[in-house]
C-alpha cells in the first residue's frame, strides 16, 4: 500500500498572525499608544500640579485671573507652607496619620494571614462560605457602621483618642487583606505544604517557615492597600475624633483650615500635596511586589 503523501501546502502552514506588527507604523503608534498614554498621564498629574501651584501663590493671585494666568504663579511664596507647619496642628495630624495607619495595618495583616491561612489551606467545611460571608463585610459601607462602632467605641473610653481608629480601622481592612491574601495563597502549590506534613511540620511551622515567605508579595501589597485605606479614611476619624491633637491629615485639613466660608487654599492644598507623598512614596518603592502579588492573586 502507498504511503500518504503530505499534501499540505507550504502556504497552508505559514502563520498569518501579525503580532504587534501594526504598530510599526508611526501614525499608529501615536494614535495607539503616545496618545492614550499622554492623556492618562495628564489626568494622573494635573491634581498634583494644581495643588503645587496653588500652595505656592500669593493670596493676590488665587482669584484674580484677569491679570494672572490660574495655571502658572508668578512670584512664588512659601507662607503658605510656614503657616501650614508652624501656625497649624499639621504635623501632628501627620503624625498621627502615621501612626495610626502603621498599627491598624499590622493588626490588619496579623489578623488576616491566619484567617486567610485556615481559610485556604486547612479546608474545613464551609471554608468558601466563609471566605465569601467575609469579603462582603468588606462591601458593609462605613456610614452603616460607624453608629454601632460609636456605642463600642465609648463604653471603652477611648474615644477622642488615637486608639479608637487603631481598633476600628481593622474592620474594613482585615475582610479585604483577608479576601486579597485568599488568593495569593491559593496560587501557592499545595504540594509543598503535603511535603512539609510528611515530614513531620506543624501548621505553625509550615505557616511561619514555608507559606509567609513565598507570600511576601502578597503580604507587602495587602499591606500596602490596608495603609492607604487607612490614610485617606475620613467618616471613623471625624466621628471619633473631636480635639485638634489628635486628628487625622484628612480630618484636620478640612475641619481646621476651613473657617465658616474663608478656605485657606494655599495651606488646603499645601496639606494635600505633603499627606499624599507618603503613599506616593510606598507605592513607588514597592510597585515590583504589587505587580508580583496582583498576577499571583488570580492564579487558579
Amino acid at each position: 500500500m502507498a504511503k500518504a503523501t503530505n499534501t499540505t501546502a507550504p502556504d497552508e502552514l505559514h502563520d498569518a498572525s501579525e503580532g504587534m506588527s501594526y504598530l510599526s507604523n508611526l501614525p499608529r503608534r501615536v494614535v495607539l499608544i503616545y496618545v492614550p498614554l499622554a492623556i492618562f498621564v495628564f489626568v494622573l498629574l494635573f491634581p498634583f500640579y494644581w495643588m503645587a501651584i496653588t500652595a505656592v501663590k500669593p493670596n493676590s493671585q488665587l482669584t484674580d485671573y484677569e491679570n494672572f494666568s490660574p495655571f502658572w504663579v508668578v512670584g512664588p511664596t512659601l507662607e503658605h507652607i510656614e503657616y501650614l507647619l508652624f501656625e497649624t496642628s499639621y504635623p501632628g495630624w501627620l503624625w498621627n496619620t502615621l501612626l495610626i495607619s502603621t498599627a491598624a495595618t499590622f493588626l490588619s495583616l496579623f489578623a488576616s494571614v491566619f484567617a486567610a491561612y485556615a481559610i485556604e489551606r486547612v479546608r474545613f467545611t464551609g471554608s468558601r462560605t466563609f471566605g465569601l460571608l467575609i469579603f462582603l463585610a468588606y462591601l458593609v459601607p462605613p456610614s452603616i457602621l460607624f453608629i454601632p462602632l460609636a456605642f463600642i467605641v465609648f463604653n471603652l473610653g477611648i474615644y477622642d483618642s488615637r486608639f479608637a481608629l487603631i481598633f476600628t480601622y481593622p474592620t474594613f481592612l482585615i475582610p479585604f487583606c483577608t479576601w486579597l491574601l485568599m488568593g495569593y495563597f491559593r496560587s501557592i502549590p499545595f504540594e509543598l505544604e503535603e511535603s512539609a506534613l510528611v515530614d513531620g511540620a506543624t501548621r505553625w511551622q509550615i505557616l511561619r517557615r514555608i507559606i509567609l515567605p513565598l507570600a511576601v508579595p502578597g503580604l507587602i501589597s495587602a499591606g500596602i492597600f490596608a495603609f492607604t485605606l487607612s490614610w485617606n479614611e475620613f467618616i471613623y476619624a471625624l466621628t471619633f475624633i473631636q480635639s485638634s491633637e489628635n486628628k487625622t491629615v484628612p480630618v484636620g485639613v478640612l475641619t481646621e483650615l476651613v473657617r465658616g466660608d474663608i478656605f485657606e487654599w494655599g495651606a488646603l492644598m499645601g496639606g494635600a500635596l505633603l499627606g499624599s507623598l507618603p503613599v506616593v512614596i510606598l507605592y513607588s518603592f514597592f510597585v515590583d511586589y504589587y505587580v508580583s502579588s496582583m498576577t499571583g492573586a488570580v492564579k487558579e
